[in-house]
């Protein structure tokens, strides 16, 4: 999806596609500040998870190096120096841990209390956001050593959002994302971005209880996960093997066709990779000269995943990848003035080959399609790409196929070379989500 992003006179972007971050910057800051203030005011002891990472840090002089040269990158002016003394927020990565250390205890909230403070989708994508884009820093992040604590990391973190702990203050009707203006938003998004007197309010979009503690959700992750009403979300001409039915609710980002077995994915523009994508599998030759969409979830969005055919899985395929690496679209050394603020949005290309993921091979029953793979691509926090299907199973269009856990996403449905795929969402064209098991393609006779 191109860029919808404008400039305000003080220099602070507005319009984030994903909302994975807030829509304007400075909401953003405001939200870094604030935990940074908290965290400064009360210190706490590392968890093993962290003080591991920071024991690496301290005792390996390479990554030392790298730890270090990423903060001294990150040129000490607007915008990047926005606490209320003129320095950075962030003030070094013994203090970077820190905030992490507090964040892995704490849910992604909601909050519009005031015009700067909005939702912050991905809190440890936000912690790292200024570092990531630093040349040390695209050295730091894909290092194998520091990618492995990291995951350890997110883990815990994760386990604390499936813990009943995670609802406060998360969940809860004052603060939380069941105030009015949050079941609001959440509405809104799942009813299209429908706003009028016809849009239905979020009870009856998605299975809760409302007359429950924290709308009878279990915890932050359970909330996360939630499920539809499926009569909202019919499944799209299910007798029809031509009709190709959207897998996740979602933005369309891109359509490629005649792909390429390699290419330069980590470039601006960020062409597909085939064989990097698919991880060398032994199938990815059927794919070379084929068809990639590739879609986007908001932190908003509905993250379950559901098959875009009949058919069997085939194989099923978890790619470790990287959490926090985004490619180098602009030097801070060399051009400091035009950092990329979108990084996350516009890397989704390169994470396709890059990022942790899971390949989910299906073996269409329609002959027209054949052999397909449905790429599920955890960014960031989002670390855990939950398979819910076997090896071998029989699956119907529109059953589900998993979830992501945590955060937003994005996902690639890949064809064959040779198979005639059209009807894809144009991107940049939508104004909401496709709605999930709705009709996203059709397959035409070759």
């Amino acid at each position: 999806m191109p860029i919808n992003s404008s400039h305000v006179p003080d220099g602070h972007r507005v319009q984030r596609p994903g909302l994975w971050l807030p829509e304007d910057h400075r909401a953003h800051q405001k939200w870094l500040q604030d935990t940074v203030n908290h965290v400064d005011e009360n210190p706490k002891d590392f968890h093993p998870a962290v003080r591991e990472l920071e024991e690496l840090i301290e005792n390996n002089s390479r990554i030392h190096m790298l730890a270090q040269g990423m903060f001294d990158e990150i040129p000490d002016k607007h915008p990047y120096n926005k606490d209320p003394s003129g320095k950075m927020s962030i003030r070094g990565c013994k203090h970077m841990l820190a905030v992490l250390n507090h964040l892995i205890t704490t849910s992604p909230g909601w909050s519009k209390q005031s015009e700067n403070v909005g939702l912050v989708g991905l809190p440890i994508y936000a912690l790292f956001d200024w570092p990531m884009g630093t040349t040390f820093g695209f050295s730091f992040f894909l290092d194998p050593q520091v990618n492995g604590l990291l995951k350890k990391i997110l883990n815990v973190w994760g386990e604390y959002l499936k813990s009943e702990d995670s609802r406060e203050p998360s969940l809860s009707d004052k603060f939380g994302w069941f105030t009015d203006s949050g079941r609001k938003d959440l509405a809104t998004v799942a009813n299209l971005g429908e706003e009028s007197d016809k849009a239905l309010p979020f009870e009856q979009m998605f299975q809760c209880d409302p007359s429950k503690p924290y709308h009878g959700y279990k915890s932050w992750d359970d909330f996360f996960t939630r499920e539809f009403h499926w009569d909202k979300r019919p499944v799209a001409e299910p007798e029809n093997q031509n009709v190709i039915a959207n897998a996740c609710e979602s933005t369309a980002y891109r359509v490629a066709r005649d792909v390429k077995a390699r290419d330069k994915f980590w470039l601006k523009g960020m062409p597909y990779s085939v064989k990097d994508i698919l991880q060398n599998d032994p199938n990815y030759e059927q794919f070379v000269g084929g068809t990639i969409y590739q879609a986007f979830l908001s932190a908003l969005s509905y993250h379950r995943w559901h098959t875009p055919v009949d058919g069997t899985v085939k194989k099923i395929t978890h790619v470790e990848g990287t959490y926090y690496s985004e490619p180098l679209f602009e030097d801070f050394g060399r051009h400091p003035e035009h950092a990329n603020e979108e990084g996350q949005t516009e890397s989704q290309g390169y994470l396709t080959a890059a990022a942790a993921r899971a390949l989910v091979f299906i073996e269409a029953d329609n002959p027209k399609i054949g052999l397909m793979c449905v790429v599920l691509i955890g960014m960031s926090e989002v670390s855990s790409n939950d398979v819910t299907v076997k090896e071998g199973q029989k699956i119907k269009k529109g059953e589900q196929l998993g979830m992501f856990h945590f955060g937003g996403s994005t996902h690639c449905l890949m064809f064959r070379k040779g198979v005639k795929v059209s009807g894809f969402p144009e991107p940049g064209k939508a104004k909401h989500n496709i709605p999930v098991r709705s009709k996203v393609a059709i397959v035409e006779d070759r």
